[in-house]
């Protein structure tokens, strides 16, 4: 079921970027992404599990989008190719841990 799978992750994330995560009801995502509950516990287990799954998702997104960026640069790096390039192209998608 990739496409309920996928509908499901994307309604955790809406909800996730609405309300804390204690807050976010099973119930609430399941209607969101148009299926049953049971759909959504089949799926993932438990709330937890949905929670792994979501982290996994978006952890994969960020570091294929780094891969990308290292692999071929940006525009923003002109001509650069090096190393040096397409770190400074990855570097964007870093968080920053300066406060």
């Amino acid at each position: 079921m990739p496409a309920a799978r996928e509908s499901l992750l994307e309604a955790a994330y809406t909800a996730l970027t609405e309300r804390a995560w204690t807050a976010v009801r099973m119930v609430d995502v399941a209607a969101a992404a148009g299926v049953s509950r049971q759909t959504l516990y089949n799926e993932f287990g438990s709330k937890e599990g949905l929670a792994r799954a979501l982290v996994r998702r978006e952890t994969d997104n960020y570091l294929a989008g780094v891969a990308r960026a290292l692999s071929q640069g940006s525009p923003a790096a002109g001509a650069r190719g090096d190393a040096a390039g397409r770190v400074g192209a990855a570097a964007p998608r870093t968080p920053s841990t300066q406060k």
